[in-house]
């Protein structure tokens, strides 16, 4: 049998490893589209490590949720983890994450199907992983109980200032190909 805690532990790790992986996909976007890497590593490469990284991070979404689901410390239901404000535990913290996760499955399913879409709609669609990674980082700072962890806000700091710096670098980037 498994020990009580250990559904809590592992929604915790989860949940920590699928912001830590989101944050790694966003970055990797971005140094897909700014190419501040130079030629190496190759486009194909960084384009694969892309889908990769997004592709774990669904799987420690549901490893997240589904430790919750059989925790039976808070008792979350199917509804509180899939409807926004419906926990009766945190409701507003638990709707961020509620939120980034139809982000998350939106951007993953519009980039598997990308190539019979227009590149407009998808590029704009795909523009939302930022609002994806903010409702994340919200969540994990208003719902995880390890948000007081000194490690845990060091590394969403640097994880954020990543984002923020390589966003800095592609709107430049961008700017300089439009002249």
């Amino acid at each position: 049998m498994i020990a009580a805690q250990t559904w809590w532990h592992l929604a915790r790790t989860g949940g920590l490893v699928a912001w830590a992986l989101i944050s790694a996909s966003v970055i990797w976007g971005l140094l897909l589209s700014t190419r501040v890497l130079g030629r190496r590593p190759t486009r194909p490469w960084l384009l694969e490590m892309h889908r990769y990284l997004s592709a774990l991070a669904i799987a420690a979404v549901i490893v997240h949720v589904g430790a919750l689901l059989a925790d039976s410390y808070i008792q979350f239901r199917v509804v509180d983890v899939v409807v926004p404000m419906a926990s009766s535990w945190r409701p507003g913290a638990v709707a961020w994450g509620v939120a980034a996760m139809y982000l998350l499955l939106i951007v993953e399913i519009t980039s598997l199907v990308g190539d019979r879409m227009p590149r407009r709609l998808w590029w704009w669609i795909h523009t939302t992983s930022f609002v994806l990674f903010t409702l994340g980082t919200i969540h994990g700072l208003k719902a995880g109980t390890d948000a007081a962890n000194a490690l845990v806000r060091i590394a969403m700091i640097v994880g954020i200032a990543e984002v923020a710096f390589i966003l800095g670098v592609r709107l430049v980037y961008r700017r300089r190909a439009w002249r």
